[in-house]
């Protein structure tokens, strides 16, 4: 089914003149209320009145993810005094990245999860059990949001506890199940573990994200479960979970046009690349209110086709994630910045300023292992000073960024050095093969 088909269908001509009127109007309401834009507007010359037409969008400054971070943690919001709802993600030196909901924003972010929730073929009535977490992580209210507006039943089981997912799976027998997708494998160890078929799961339909992931592991998820598996994209700056949702053709992934306007730009040179080319996704929330961005960098490394889907949306559909633009990596949904590492290391004496992150996935678990070099002294000290170093670099480390780490402390020029950028990751899981 397609839940709204006024905007989900529409031709790109009517859509286009749509698009610009929204524009039009966030572009006054930024100049009014949020100082951040209207100093920019006013740095370049830019006034409301300029702004005409969606193609004039390439006049107007883009935003980056360090302006979120600049704004710790209420500076950027335009609607503050009407928030209802305040949510947070990683930052890479400890301060998180803060966005806000207002009322109308909540309706709206229920709105796209309703045509997320159909794009992977929900109908009202059905049963859906989010295992995504609850709480600060935009994930799993975005899912329970979308599914209270379109009908659905909700199992709010959160992540973890995987036996009882699995019982209440087995009990309750809902249709559908959100969460990432190395959990979906987990919980595949865990149902063998205990004896159990999973293909005599009620799990018709997965729809996965938070992390990256290849189509050899949505395979291994289609055939050991026996259901449909299915891409969402979102970001929690954007406004979480339903920016973008695959249909059953399996060629793309949705973009809401009316709510989010997609630009693919070449990432040095900062201009449009040619439909079905890749580059990096920018997005400009065109309806929000508590925190709307213009231009948004998102660093996804995608490419976009205009053509109407088989599945009769006209709505453009961007390609898998193919890569980033800068050095973030994602762990178990978490955003993993080298540079958080880098700023725990430099308070901690006998570290050397040379690390690495290795990413792998142990179990259908994604597992990061942290390399420190100490200086010489350091290492030729006892084994259990040491341990109570390793043990301090962990548990700073953990904090930050707030999932578990190994750490492994490693002699002097172990790792290797280059005379450009430093290769700060490795990354094993072949996620975007």
């Amino acid at each position: 089914m397609i839940w709204n088909k006024a905007f989900e269908c529409a031709s790109r001509t009517e859509m286009r003149k749509l698009q610009s009127e929204r524009l039009g109007k966030l572009v006054r309401y930024l100049w009014a209320k949020n100082p951040l834009y209207s100093k920019r507007f006013a740095e370049q010359g830019i006034k409301p009145g300029m702004i005409r037409d969606i193609r004039d969008i390439k006049k107007l400054p883009f935003t980056v993810k360090e302006d979120l971070r600049d704004s710790y943690p209420f500076a950027l919001f335009t609607d503050y005094k009407n928030t209802t709802e305040i949510h947070v993600s990683s930052g890479t030196t400890g301060n998180p990245t803060v966005v806000g909901y207002t009322k109308e924003d909540l309706k709206l972010w229920s709105e796209v999860m309703a045509r997320t929730l159909a794009l992977a073929g929900a109908h009202p009535g059905d049963m859906i059990q989010v295992a995504y977490g609850y709480g600060l992580f935009t994930g799993g209210l975005g899912f329970h949001y979308g599914a209270l507006e379109m009908g659905l039943k909700v199992l709010p089981t959160s992540s973890g506890v995987t036996k009882r997912q699995l019982k209440l799976m087995a009990d309750f027998r809902p249709r559908l199940l959100a969460c990432t997708p190395s959990y979906a494998l987990y919980m595949l160890d865990e149902a063998r573990a205990l004896g159990l078929d999973p293909r005599n799961s009620s799990w018709e339909i997965g729809i996965f994200g938070a992390e990256p992931w290849s189509d050899p592991m949505r395979r291994q998820i289609e055939e050991a479960w026996g259901m449909a598996a299915y891409d969402v994209y979102g970001l929690s700056e954007i406004i979480g979970p339903g920016v973008a949702q695959e249909c059953p053709a399996k060629c793309g992934l949705h973009l809401q046009w009316d709510v989010f306007f997609p630009e693919v730009i070449d990432p040095v040179s900062g201009q449009e690349v040619a439909d079905g080319e890749r580059g990096e996704l920018v997005i400009t929330t065109l309806t929000k209110r508590g925190i709307p961005l213009l231009r948004y960098r998102t660093r996804d490394l995608v490419s976009i086709n205009y053509d109407r889907c088989s599945c009769g949306r006209t709505t453009p559909r961007i390609s898998k994630i193919v890569g980033r633009t800068d050095d973030m990596i994602i762990v178990r949904g978490i955003n993993v910045f080298p540079s958080q590492v880098e700023y725990v290391l430099l308070k901690i004496e006998g570290t050397a300023p040379h690390y690495l992150l290795v990413v792998d996935r142990k179990n259908n678990l994604d597992v990061l292992e942290v390399w420190v070099e100490v200086d010489q002294k350091m290492f030729s000290d006892e084994i259990k000073q040491l341990h109570a170093l390793e043990s301090r670099i962990k548990n700073e480390i953990d904090g930050v960024l707030g999932i578990d780490v190994t750490v492994k402390l490693v002699e002097p020029r172990t790792i290797e050095r280059s005379e450009g950028k430093a290769k700060r990751v490795i990354d094993k899981r072949g996620l975007y093969s």
